[in-house]
């Protein structure tokens, strides 16, 4: 048995959050880029990234 501290951990490309390995993402945790499903759909849609700003 592991320890919550001892399991991976990795940061979400979308909001910059750490999260840590789940049991469902055993054979693809090196696929995993985003935390939740609501920041994957974030990045799909191009939000986060803040609107260009006139200088």
């Amino acid at each position: 048995m592991r320890r919550k501290g001892d399991l991976p951990v990795k940061t979400c490309a979308q909001c910059g959050r750490p999260f840590t390995w789940r049991k469902k993402w055993e054979r693809v945790w090196e696929a995993v880029r985003y935390c939740s499903d609501r920041c994957r759909a974030e990045a799909r849609r191009g939000r986060g990234q803040e609107p260009e700003r006139p200088a």
